[in-house]
């Protein structure tokens, strides 16, 4: 995965660029379809430079976000099938190129929106399983637009404002902490949110 690691480091370098802002709000829409490296990546650097301006970047780094999966949305409501049961060659071409999608994971997913929808949808902002397989798979299984919609921003949203917080109060001794235990952390509160969710229904 050489092209990767070139992929990455080119990404970086937009962050010494008095155009970093502008990448930043470009390569969040792309990752939320089908770029394959996260925002979090050029998001860390932009306010480890610029620790003042850290909640304007997770502002800008969240609208693009949010753009991006209505976008992914599109490619999968208006160009995934052929017919109803088919996959469409941009597709099959999807499934061939852009790393983390694989009909495996596509039908499973079609599995966790069928019995939890908007959870599903929340969930996703916070993992590390590629957004854009949770994005364009809810257009192609034509799941609720505005619900998709609400969950993927308060989702992403999140995310982008737990590492601007942590970023704004600690600066530099965080990066190794974010890098390591990031996502077991968004696993952990989306749990805790979710459950507190599932607590209130039932008390109530």
């Amino acid at each position: 995965m050489y092209w990767l690691k070139n992929l990455y480091d080119w990404v970086l370098d937009w962050s010494n660029s008095k155009w970093g802002a502008f990448a930043l709000f470009f390569l969040a829409f792309i990752e939320a379809s089908f770029f394959p490296i996260p925002p979090d990546v050029l998001l860390i650097a932009l306010c480890l430079g610029a620790r003042s301006k850290s909640f304007y970047f997770v502002i800008i780094c969240s609208l693009g976000s949010a753009l991006g999966a209505i976008f992914g949305y599109s490619i999968g409501y208006f160009l995934w099938w052929n017919n109803a049961q088919d996959f469409s060659a941009f597709a099959n071409f999807f499934f061939n190129i852009i790393p983390g999608f694989s009909t495996e994971i596509f039908y499973e997913i079609k599995q966790k929106y069928d019995e939890w929808n908007f959870w599903v949808i929340f969930i996703s902002g916070f993992t590390p399983i590629p957004f854009k397989v949770f994005t364009v798979s809810a257009g192609a299984f034509n799941i609720d637009f505005n619900l998709f919609l609400i969950a993927s921003l308060i989702a992403r949203s999140a995310r982008f404002l737990i590492i601007g917080s942590l970023i704004w109060k600690f600066g530099e001794p965080i990066r190794s902490f974010i890098d390591k235990y990031f996502n077991i952390l968004a696993f952990l509160f989306s749990f805790l949110l979710v459950g507190s969710f599932f607590i209130i229904k039932y008390l109530l």
